[in-house]
């Protein structure tokens, strides 16, 4: 895949992210999240059922790689999904929103350790202005009121810089399996983990769910969360890490809260600050040096997945 492709693939999938977890609100407020995520691992799994099967051309699984992909969805889905949501129940939004700011800077680093890859320059101010720009639209927001358990909010706070360094892994590791296996593959088997993972929250819960309350509407966003969260925007994702370093790819996570702040401008009538304004333009920024040709036209090369 060419490298604009792949930009635009990354793009993609983290402004789909921040679309659905916008649109997403209804659900939270209609079901539990655990039981919200159990059914949006199911939709996926029936979606990409055929998407399991082995290609012809695809050697046998290692342990390794089989780790690896328990450890992708261990971190990328279900404890992503349990740190972030705690954590924002037990702190601000303005302070959530500035700690996920770091999340390029986490899959630069990461990256760096564990992939051997080098950081430039220019991807290090790119990861700046990524962080700039999301802490700048953080800020841009009132400070929400805490209520009772205020004197939490520090465990809240390192909940959320858990959900950092679990987003920053999910990069890294996803880096490392797309050497040995096909993006959808990877997309349908990491999946299938989160559906294992979530069954025995989900189904405790779905047992004594009245299904028959949620109206129509609700059940056709849980169609799109479903396939949105599962399998469009990590198929995408995958795609593009292909071709791309994972240290680059990590300044596209900008993508996800800005495409959630603008839906909740287009669609839920939310208005647009001056400061807000500028956060976006920061945050472009970082996209635009990021994806820039190097001179030497030689990208960082990471360490065989084998290794």
């Amino acid at each position: 895949m060419k490298r604009p492709l792949a930009y635009g693939c990354l793009a993609l999938s983290m402004s789909l992210v921040g679309c659905y977890v916008a649109l997403s609100k209804p659900l939270t407020a209609a079901m539990p999240v655990c039981l919200l995520a159990w059914l949006r691992f199911g939709i996926g799994g029936i979606a990409m059922a055929r998407w399991l099967k082995r290609p012809a051309d695809e050697p046998p699984m290692s342990r390794r790689t089989r780790g690896l992909l328990f450890l992708e969805s261990f971190l990328g889905n279900f404890l992503f999904t349990i740190c972030m949501l705690y954590g924002v129940s037990l702190t601000t939004a303005v302070s959530a929103g500035v700690i996920m700011a770091g999340i390029p800077a986490a899959v630069a680093l990461l990256s760096w350790l564990f992939l051997g890859e080098r950081i430039s320059l220019r991807v290090w101010l790119a990861v700046g202005c990524a962080a700039l720009g999301i802490g700048l639209l953080a800020l841009a927001k009132p400070q929400a009121s805490l209520g009772p358990g205020t004197d939490r909010a520090w465990l809240g706070n390192l909940l959320v810089f858990g959900a950092v360094l679990c987003e920053g892994a999910y990069a890294v590791i996803g880096k490392q399996l797309t050497g040995s296996l096909s993006p959808r593959r990877i997309t349908a088997l990491i999946n299938l983990w989160g559906f294992v993972l979530m069954t025995p929250f989900g189904a405790f819960i779905a047992w004594h769910f009245d299904f028959a309350a949620l109206p129509v509407v609700n059940w056709l966003f849980l169609l799109f969360y479903g396939l949105a969260a599962s399998m469009w925007s990590v198929w995408l994702w995958m795609s593009g890490l292909r071709s791309v370093p994972a240290s680059q790819s990590g300044v596209f996570t900008v993508m996800l809260p800005v495409s959630a702040a603008l839906v909740g401008v287009g669609a839920l009538g939310e208005t647009l600050s001056a400061m807000q304004a500028w956060a976006f333009a920061v945050a472009l920024l970082g996209v635009i040096l990021a994806t820039l040709p190097n001179d030497s036209n030689a990208p960082s090369n990471p360490k065989p997945a084998g290794e």
